[in-house]
């Protein structure tokens, strides 16, 4: 599977969604069920905040391109984009410790 490169201004978006302790929580949680995804009720359940408040952050979620649902009869599936996920936590390590092997005052020439 080929990586996907994202830039500063696709990755911010989706990393101030996570930035919400409850956002969070439901991206973990749909990281646990992989690709099947999972119900609303189930994340309800698995999450523990109210059916309003957790419409609230799936919305969010789905604003920055995180998440869609289908649906299943009178059930909303939700799955994560887990290529986004990937890439923007590629993002965040690709130039992990390239500043370590300048030699210190580099910058000032």
């Amino acid at each position: 599977m080929l990586a996907m490169s994202i830039s500063l201004e696709r990755a911010a978006p989706v990393l101030a969604q996570l930035g919400n302790e409850t956002r969070l929580a439901i991206v973990r949680t749909l990281v646990r069920a992989a690709d099947n995804g999972l119900t609303v009720g189930e994340i309800q359940r698995a999450v523990g905040v109210p059916a309003s408040t957790l419409s609230h952050h799936l919305q969010h979620l789905r604003s920055a391109g995180l998440l869609s649902q289908s649906r299943e009869g009178s059930a909303l599936r939700c799955q994560l984009d887990m290529a986004l996920l990937r890439a923007v936590a590629d993002f965040l390590v690709t130039e992990c410790c390239a500043e370590a092997s300048r030699p210190a005052g580099a910058d000032a020439a």
